[in-house]
Parts: C-alpha cells; sequence; structure tokens
C-alpha cells in the first residue's frame, strides 16, 4: 500500500480536455496517446459504440517522465489524463461539464475539413474554462502525400488566423493521423507523429494551481457495483481533498456515505485533492439511481430556484440577449431552462468594477431591457446612452423552471441549444459566474424583493391653462380612469423650467391640478395668455374663449413631465423620486 501510495504521491496528474468536431478523430488520437485507460475510457457506452460517437467524458492516461521545467516541484512523473469531450452538437452540455476540470485544452480538427460549427463552440468553452491550448490538425494521412505539405501549412495559417483575436492567439499547431486508414483500419496500421506530440504536451505542462481548502466537490462521470465492497464512483475532484472514511453526500439521493476505500489509475490511496481523476468505494447503493452527477461535503451545495450572475455576452453570438428570453442555462453539472433579466448599476457608477465574489444587496441597480453592449441601440437601456455609458459590469436574475444543484461561485452558461446543430452559428450565448442563489421554492417573496432594480419612468402631459398665478391645470398626464389620487405629493416639471407638486384632480376626465411653490413665470403667462380668471374678456363667449385657448396650446405646448422610478420587485409598486 505505501509504496503505491509514493507512487501516486510523486506524480502530478495533468488533465487534458480533448475537444473538436464530431469524427475529427479525438478518441483515436487519445487512444494512440494512451496507456492506462481509466474505467470510464474508449466509449464504454452501448449507445455510443453504436454510432460510433464518444457520448459522455471518456478518460485515459498516459505517464511521462517529468519534464526538465518542472523539476523543482517535488514529483518524480507526469500524468496525462485526457478527457476526451463528446464533439456531437446535442451533448454540449457534457463538454461543459468537462471543461471545468481542464488545465489545457487540445483542440483537434480534421485536417481536411478545417473549422465546423463545433470547433468554434469548444473554442469559446475553451476560452471562458481553460487558459492554455494547443491544436492539433488530425487525419493527415487523408491528403495525398504530394500535396501534404503545402496543405498542412495552409491549414495551419487559417487556424493562426481564427486564434489571432482569441486569448489562444500563437498557441502552437502540430498535425499527425491518429488512425492511418480511418476506423476500419487493422491495428497494425502506426499512428504518425505522436512522440511529437507528446513531447509538445510536456512542453505544455505546468503546476496547475490545487487548492485542497474548501469542500470537497467531485463530479462522476460513472457509478458501478462491486458486490461485496460497495458501490464505486469515478470521477474528477472539481474543489478541496477527501480522505478514508470521510463521509460524502450525493445531493441528487439526498443520501450521505461513507468512503470505504479509493483508487487512482488502479492504486490504492489514503486522500486525494482538486483535480485529481479518482475512483471512490462507499456503502452499497444502486448505481443506476447516479449515472452522473455530483458528490460532496456534507451540506456544501445548494438547490437553488433562481439566480444572480455576473454576466458576460459571448462575443460570437449573433442575436441580442432580451430580458425575459428563455436560454439553456448550465450550472455546474446540470442544464435547465431559466428565463433572464439583465441589470446594472446606475449612471453615474456604471463604471466602478464591482467585486465579482459577491453580491452587494445594498446597492440600487437599473433594469434593462437587454444586455447593453457597444452595438446595441443607444436606446436599449433605461436612460443609457453613448459609449461612456457602456456599464463597466452587467448582472442577470436566472429563474429556472426546474430547481438546480450546484456549488457556490460556480461557472454559468447560456444558450440557445434549441437552434438547428447543422447550421453554421455558435449557440453559446453568455457566460457567467453564481454569485447569490436562492434556495427558497417562494423566493419571489422572500428573495426578489431584497434585489433593488428598478426603471425609470416618464410620463408626459400638457398644460391646458393657468389657474392662477401658483397652480396651473394640467392634461393628458393620466387615463380617464386613473386614480390620480395615488400620484399626489408627486414632484413634476414644466417644460418652461417651473417645478412643481401634482395637488389632485380636476373633474372627471383625467385633468389634475399642479401647485407651483416659486410661481409661474412672467412670460410662461404670457404664453398661456395670463390667468385664466378674466373669465369673459369683451365679452367673448366660453366657447370663442375655448377655442382662444386650445389655439395657444397648439400652437406651443407646455409640456408637465412627471419622472419616477418604480422597483421590479416591490410589492406594493411604489413611486419613488430622489
Amino acid at each position: 500500500m505505501a509504496a503505491s501510495k509514493a507512487a501516486v504521491g510523486e506524480t502530478l496528474n495533468f488533465n487534458v480536455g480533448v475537444l473538436g468536431h464530431i469524427d475529427s478523430g479525438k478518441t483515436s488520437l487519445a487512444k494512440a496517446l494512451s496507456t492506462t485507460a481509466s474505467t470510464a475510457a474508449f466509449d464504454k457506452n452501448p449507445q455510443s459504440r453504436e454510432r460510433g460517437i464518444t457520448l459522455d467524458l471518456g478518460f485515459s492516461s498516459f505517464t511521462v517522465p517529468l519534464p526538465e521545467h518542472l523539476s523543482d516541484t517535488g514529483y518524480k512523473r507526469l500524468q496525462f489524463t485526457l478527457v476526451d469531450c463528446p464533439g456531437h452538437a446535442s451533448l454540449i452540455r457534457t463538454i461543459i461539464g468537462g471543461a471545468q476540470i481542464i488545465d489545457l485544452m487540445m483542440l483537434v480538427i480534421d485536417v481536411t475539413k478545417g473549422m465546423q460549427t463545433q470547433s468554434a463552440e469548444c473554442l469559446v468553452i475553451g476560452q471562458i474554462a481553460c487558459n492554455k491550448m494547443v491544436v492539433v490538425l488530425n487525419k493527415i494521412d487523408l491528403l495525398p502525400e504530394n500535396k501534404r505539405q503545402a496543405a498542412t501549412e495552409r491549414m495551419t495559417k487559417k487556424m493562426q488566423k481564427t486564434l489571432e483575436n482569441t486569448k489562444f492567439h500563437g498557441c502552437p499547431i502540430i498535425s499527425v493521423a491518429a488512425k492511418p486508414g480511418g476506423p476500419e483500419a487493422p491495428e497494425s496500421e502506426t499512428a504518425q507523429a505522436i512522440p511529437e506530440l507528446i513531447e509538445l504536451l510536456k512542453s505544455q505542462a505546468y503546476l496547475p494551481r490545487r487548492d485542497p481548502s474548501g469542500p470537497f466537490l467531485m463530479a462522476v462521470d460513472h457509478c458501478f457495483s462491486i458486490k461485496g465492497q460497495g458501490t464505486v464512483m469515478t470521477g474528477t475532484i472539481l474543489s478541496g481533498s477527501v480522505s478514508l472514511n470521510d463521509n460524502v453526500e450525493i445531493p441528487a439521493l439526498k443520501v450521505c456515505k461513507k468512503v470505504k476505500s479509493m483508487q487512482m489509475f488502479h492504486q490504492p490511496v489514503g486522500s486525494a485533492m482538486q483535480g485529481d481523476r479518482l475512483g471512490i468505494c462507499v456503502t452499497q447503493f444502486d448505481p443506476k439511481l447516479l449515472e452522473r452527477g455530483l458528490v460532496c461535503t456534507p451540506d456544501s451545495l445548494h438547490t437553488i430556484h433562481a439566480a444572480i450572475i455576473s454576466v458576460k455576452k459571448i462575443s460570437y453570438f449573433k442575436g441580442s440577449l432580451h430580458t425575459k428570453a428563455k436560454f439553456h442555462i448550465t450550472v455546474g453539472h446540470e442544464t435547465v431552462m431559466g428565463k433572464v433579466m439583465f441589470f446594472s448599476m446606475p449612471p453615474p457608477h456604471l463604471n466602478k468594477e464591482e467585486s465579482t465574489q459577491c453580491f452587494d444587496f445594498g446597492k440600487e441597480y437599473l433594469y434593462q431591457d437587454s444586455y447593453v453592449t457597444k452595438d446595441s441601440d443607444a436606446d436599449k437601456a433605461d436612460g443609457l446612452q453613448g459609449d461612456e455609458l457602456l456599464p463597466k459590469q452587467q448582472w442577470a436574475l436566472l429563474e429556472f423552471e426546474k430547481p438546480v444543484t450546484c456549488p457556490k461561485l460556480c461557472l454559468v452558461i447560456g444558450s440557445k441549444l434549441d437552434t438547428d446543430i447543422h447550421s453554421n452559428t455558435c449557440r453559446l450565448a453568455f457566460h457567467g459566474v453564481l454569485m447569490e442563489g436562492a434556495e427558497d421554492k417562494h423566493y419571489s417573496e422572500t428573495f426578489l424583493p431584497k434585489l433593488k432594480v428598478f426603471k425609470m419612468k416618464y410620463k408626459e402631459g400638457q398644460v391646458e391653462r393657468v389657474n392662477d398665478d401658483y397652480s396651473v391645470i394640467g392634461r393628458s398626464l393620466f387615463k380617464k380612469e386613473t386614480n390620480i389620487q395615488l400620484f399626489v405629493g408627486l414632484k413634476v416639471k414644466l417644460s418652461t423650467g417651473e417645478e412643481g407638486t401634482i395637488e389632485g384632480s380636476f373633474g372627471q376626465s383625467g385633468k389634475f391640478k399642479v401647485r407651483i411653490p416659486n410661481g409661474l413665470k412672467p412670460e410662461t403667462k404670457q404664453v398661456l395668455g395670463g390667468s385664466s380668471k378674466k373669465k369673459t374678456k369683451a365679452g367673448k363667449g366660453d366657447a370663442e374663449l375655448a377655442k382662444e385657448e386650445e389655439s395657444r396650446a397648439d400652437s406651443q405646448p407646455i409640456l408637465i413631465t412627471l419622472a419616477f422610478k418604480r422597483y421590479v420587485f416591490d410589492p406594493q409598486k411604489k413611486m419613488i423620486q430622489s
């Protein structure tokens, strides 16, 4: 036991995500690279065998001597764990699950086809979840030998151009043939340029930042029982660490189990930490109940009905992101439908960076009809205009159609997975970090009212006539059936500059009286034709006076503006003026 434990302790585990479009040859590449196949490796799934497509995150590994640049890390050897992410478009959820544990991304491109829809989506996920990438141009054996070099060089240049504006610009690009002759070829056909690829991977390896502290969380990708021993869950530790005899919770089943034994690549171990690939044997339960999911420190995950996230739009997504729209939202390892509402800091605080770790319920936020980008129409966000008013940070409220179980501060991705998978568009729309979750089923009464997101409301009416030097009668601000009593005491402004207060209704037709505490300006009275007390001037009849008044109002109406804000989640719908 001790020897094997030491062997594991001396091995640095480095997770390489193998991503790419369907049929780019990812599984063959992993097979060519790999020696020790872990439980899940190479499409154990019957559905996958039939279709010849990787359905789940297959895992396999190979170990190499520690490269020179890692000699001072205290390890003796380097183990590459290959996370073979499915490339089939409808399985993008699984890829997102795999991308959170990846130290280096290997993007596999079919050299005869170049970038395809899913390669682009993998690139997007890679940019969100990973900092390093290697591009592998596979299937060079399909190019005629006399044109091979020229064709490979062309594709390399094309890839460099594609990556120019991403964080992977300048990343290494290598050409290989993982399975010369294709899937049906005899096993005796040797792969080409694999040793060079291994050297390249070694040169790109680094000591990943691993943190054993914090709650234990593991993404389980396979589950099976061993007679007389218990049930084994295999997966990768996303955070924290685990030791023998620890209690772990399986949130999906709402049960806690004791860790009886653990293995890393067929070697028994006493503990494991973030980034490790692990098999845990616990007391018996039915493995069918948990094909994929999470295992964690008891009570460390929460099940939430809604969430507040810090949000960024994915630039490759073509459409706008509208408030109230529905998206497929991947949180942790689950994907559910959810509705979004975007908001940001109101001006003048737009350009302040807020903490990305916690959300401040003490502050006020401005409601947005959609996510604001520099290409948005200026009027999209309530009262936002111009480039300098582009918010530094935007948030979204997500309301899920069914509750999701996830760790705090986890990665969130919103996509439109119902878009046709064969259409050549990126279906990933936004990404962010989960900052606050609403665990209460009745969150609309308990959680949402704490969220101070407001809308600015502007109403406009006209001055109908002067009442006296300190008041006017207004119209067209309210509908006939409006209860004007609700607006009494609110401040209004005349387009001539005077400020006033609504005093109450005037008659039955939606007209109202406005008190002007500092009095009307003489020029305002002149525009409005003085005080209307001089009722019948020079014996003019009411009809004539009304006509005159109307023509005056038509020529240059004086507007009355009422501005107030209303909190979106205020049950009383109060109107507030600062």
